[in-house]
């Protein structure tokens, strides 16, 4: 694997801007499709400048960008900024996963503590006998002479 450094500060850009809740909101809502800045704001409880201000740390990241349509200016989704993030986090979960199954497959193969021992599970516990030696295990009875 090549090392790509301007692909690594795109992804911190990235999970930087998603750090932030109202931003992860945002992306939430420009999901379902383009919005403008008013509509963006109406959710939150903040102005619609702070919103503007999270929106360009949004583009900055590459993971949103803005047209103009007539007056408006639409902010849209950039799905290929979020799919490297999602390729990123997937290639780190494949190989946990690999690390599991493989671990798996050595547990099933290895030989339990009790190897060979029959166990009926509704065979009742057995009980320490009362006529052990004080202070020896329970469990051991005293030998009769």
């Amino acid at each position: 694997m090549i090392f790509d450094p301007s692909a690594d500060d795109r992804l911190d850009r990235a999970f930087m801007a998603l750090a932030d809740p109202v931003r992860r909101g945002i992306i939430a809502r420009l999901s379902r499709g383009p919005a403008t800045v008013n509509e963006l704001a109406e959710p939150f409880a903040i102005t619609k400048q702070a919103v503007s201000k999270h929106i360009q740390v949004l583009e900055h990241a590459g993971l949103v960008t803005r047209t103009r349509d007539a007056q408006r200016r639409p902010v849209h989704l950039d799905a290929a900024q979020l799919e490297a993030l999602t390729a990123w986090i997937d290639r780190y979960r494949l190989i946990h996963e690999q690390q599991f199954r493989t671990l798996d497959a050595l547990l099933a193969e290895a030989p339990g503590p009790d190897a060979g021992a029959s166990v009926d599970p509704a065979a009742p516990i057995a009980q320490p006998t009362d006529s052990a030696e004080p202070g020896a295990p329970a469990g051991h009875a005293r030998e009769e002479t």
